[in-house]
């Protein structure tokens, strides 16, 4: 059995967990096949099980491997995603970081995560993604998002103005510092901190959220995803900001800008007694009020 590993980076007091991670998955005849990056950083202080070898890009993720474990957290687990692509295999991410929406297995689970894939006793959830269409090349080879794809002015430039369709229909213009459009999966992430809801993973919708709009009366909306959306910029300068989660391109405000479902999924693992709304109370403090 091969797994690959990929991370940014593991602080030093996060070795002993990792070395952890290492000897369960010897003991478990499971060959790592780590990320090049990752590995450069962390071979002269770790041992490693028998077979270790290493990976640098996608197209070295072949049908051998059988799952990707992301160290870290939602960030983490977001570069994973266009490591993965459309390959399809299950993606584990084991909370390394801070609060951990994605990446929601804890440090402290690391024999139970291992003893689950060897035994697959897991749920393995179909996250939906966000596929960006643009006509110049945006994003290279991995156009998509599993968060939000998101528009912002630049860090000096006044409000802009998003004229916003659905499948060819006026929608709205929004005069705002920038929009979001977040898949479920997104909702508890920059879409909620601006206000936006939170969507259970399999409702299959979009939800549209302006960033500090003009109108006070505009507020965030649910759209089924089988909309196309597509955007016109108007702006007093000539460029703008696109994101797909974490990665980020100037774009000329000319440019025409259409999101749409992707056609592919990502499979996130979860171990089974983990579900939503165990980590919406867990993540959000839900139920903590003294009253209850």
């Amino acid at each position: 059995m091969k797994v690959a590993l990929y991370s940014r980076v593991i602080e030093e007091d996060e070795h002993y967990e990792l070395q952890h991670l290492l000897d369960e998955l010897s003991a478990r005849k499971i060959e790592p096949v780590i990320h090049h990056a990752f590995y450069e950083k962390i071979k002269s202080g770790f041992e490693f099980p028998p077979g270790t070898s290493v990976f640098k890009e996608s197209a070295d993720l072949n049908e051998s491997i059988e799952f990707v474990i992301s160290l870290g957290g939602d960030g983490t687990l977001l570069d994973t995603v266009t490591l993965v692509r459309d390959k399809n295999i299950p993606v584990l991410g084991i909370n390394f970081g801070r609060l951990g929406f994605l990446a929601g297995i804890g440090k402290e689970e690391l024999t139970t995560a291992v003893s689950s894939l060897v035994n697959r006793t897991i749920v393995i959830d179909k996250r939906s993604l966000i596929h960006l269409d643009a006509n110049k090349t945006l994003f290279n080879e991995v156009p998509y998002a599993l968060n939000e794809f998101a528009i912002h002015k630049t860090d000096t430039s006044p409000m802009i103005k998003i004229h916003t369709y659905l499948n060819g229909e006026f929608l709205n213009t929004y005069w705002a510092d920038g929009l979001i459009v977040a898949t479920p999966t997104g909702s508890t992430g920059y879409s909620l901190s601006c206000g936006g809801p939170v969507v259970f993973p399999e409702s299959g919708s979009f939800v549209i959220n302006p960033v500090a709009p003009h109108n006070l009366n505009v507020r965030p909306i649910v759209v089924p995803d089988d909309n196309i959306i597509s955007f016109e910029i108007e702006g007093r300068t000539d460029h703008f900001i696109c994101a797909l989660d974490s990665r980020k391109e100037i774009v000329d405000k000319q440019v025409q800008l259409a999101v749409r479902r992707e056609e592919f999924t990502l499979s996130l693992v979860r171990l089974n007694e983990n579900n939503f709304l165990q980590t919406l109370r867990n993540k959000l403090s839900w139920g903590l009020d003294t009253r209850n």
